[in-house]
């Protein structure tokens, strides 16, 4: 078991030829928040980066609550497939006695966006806030 304490994760979002969104994962907290654009050059790792640090801060005794923000206002297939693999994390972490809170923040009037909020909560049977800005 490691001993040094688990530090916060942050990444700041990138606009170019390929978008990376800001991140801010609060390990005093649990508050995890994703922003802006996800259209990456290597989704797999970036994703799996974000589920690995969600591990080792559910790892704690007790478990520790977590509070997930998704404001993504474009988000690719691959992307996609990230979020769902945060979704099903934070649904094992539920499922294991751990609280989670999901809120989906939207532009309002995106139809898109809280119809992929939709399908995200029936492939996982997760519920979130969906929340107009």
């Amino acid at each position: 078991m490691a001993t040094d304490k688990l530090q916060n994760l942050v990444i700041e979002g990138r606009a170019g030829s390929f978008f990376i969104p800001s991140v801010n994962f609060d390990a005093s907290t649990g508050e995890c928040t994703i922003a802006g654009e996800s259209y990456l050059e290597n989704t797999w790792e970036f994703y799996s980066n974000l589920v690995n640090w969600l591990k080792n801060y559910a790892s704690q005794e007790p478990k520790p609550s977590i509070v997930f923000n998704f404001k993504l206002l474009y988000f690719n297939t691959s992307s996609s497939k990230g979020i769902l693999d945060i979704l099903k994390f934070l649904k094992t972490h539920k499922e294991g006695g751990g609280a989670v809170s999901i809120n989906w923040y939207y532009p309002e009037e995106d139809d898109d966006n809280i119809a992929e909020a939709e399908d995200f909560m029936a492939d996982t049977n997760l519920q979130m806030q969906l929340i107009a800005y």
